[in-house]
């Protein structure tokens, strides 16, 4: 769902009707309310509420409406023409808490030395290096969050990030940014998180591992194993897969894109433990996947250790 939408239903729960529009005809969301759970319905230019729809606006809307109005309202967001998706809104949330307890702050200055571009960015906070082109107003409220002025423009890919402690004993590689994001623990733990990029790792040809210890991070899913943690393998033939902790999560109904597929061509149980192997069998078995952040970061080092 976009803003227009999710507004729409707000009016609707305290007008009882709104008129409707392209973006309305067209909802899915609206659509699924009206046609399976038949608690709206529609005229030729009106949408109009029956019975039953207050109770599931209240239990399944309400409290993010409230949350995402909110939040754009206290950083002058909230315009006429906003047409942000409820994926944009829940990503740009979590960026300001974020930057509001100092998780950010590390990360923050390395963008701005790197010169990151607004790909780079991209896949750091929306996981897709392509998400943010063309959406200048979304861009423009990712610098306002960060506090950066400008991000640089080009397509250039080469810079890892570092989430750097004073002492590190081990390096963990991870295929997302989200464990740089929640500096306290790893550095109280001596432990060295890098960020590429997913599947740029054409970078790590010129990394230095500094004789340390070095760990992989990463999604459960077929792009984690099947494609990037081989790709790594051959840049840092050294580097160890931490085994998994998280729960798995159903891939169709996350809307994941990495689905598995098969895996005849691409043998990689010579990478795998067997305990790792049994892991990935079962979550292929259930069409599951396990997501890297919701791994504990710190038990996974202690079992490896």
């Amino acid at each position: 769902m976009n803003w227009i939408e999710l507004r729409a239903l707000n009016n609707l729960y305290l007008n009882g009707e709104i008129k409707i529009n392209d973006t309305l005809t067209k909802s899915g969301e609206i659509n699924y309310l009206i046609n399976s759970l038949r608690i709206l319905d529609r005229t030729h230019n009106k949408l109009f509420i029956l019975e039953g729809f207050a109770e599931v606006y209240e239990k399944d809307y309400l409290g993010k409406y409230n949350r995402y109005e909110a939040f754009l309202l206290d950083n002058e967001l909230l315009k006429p023409q906003l047409r942000f998706e409820e994926f944009d809104i829940q990503v740009l949330i979590g960026i300001k808490e974020d930057m509001g307890n100092g998780n950010l702050e590390p990360l923050r200055e390395q963008i701005i030395k790197n010169e990151a571009t607004v790909r780079i960015v991209s896949l750091m906070f929306f996981k897709n290096e392509k998400y943010l082109l063309g959406k200048e107003a979304l861009i423009n409220t990712v610098k306002l969050l960060l506090d950066i002025e400008e991000l640089a423009d080009d397509k250039d890919l080469q810079y890892k990030y570092v989430l750097e402690c004073k002492d590190p004993n081990c390096i963990v590689l991870c295929e997302n940014i989200d464990f740089l994001k929640r500096p306290t623990l790893v550095r109280t733990n001596n432990i060295e998180l890098w960020y590429a990029g997913g599947k740029n790792v054409n970078k790590l040809d010129f990394s230095d591992t500094r004789g340390l210890r070095i760990y992989y991070s990463c999604d459960w899913d077929y792009d984690g194993l099947f494609i990037i943690y081989p790709l790594v393998k051959e840049k840092i033939p050294n580097i160890k897969l931490l085994t998994p902790n998280g729960t798995p999560k159903g891939i169709v109904e996350t809307e994941h894109n990495s689905k598995w597929e098969s895996i005849k061509d691409r043998n990689i149980e010579y990478l795998l433990t067997a305990n790792q192997l049994d892991i990935m069998n079962d979550l292929i078995k259930s069409n599951q996947w396990i997501i890297e952040e919701s791994n504990d970061l710190l038990d996974m080092m202690k079992i490896e250790n």
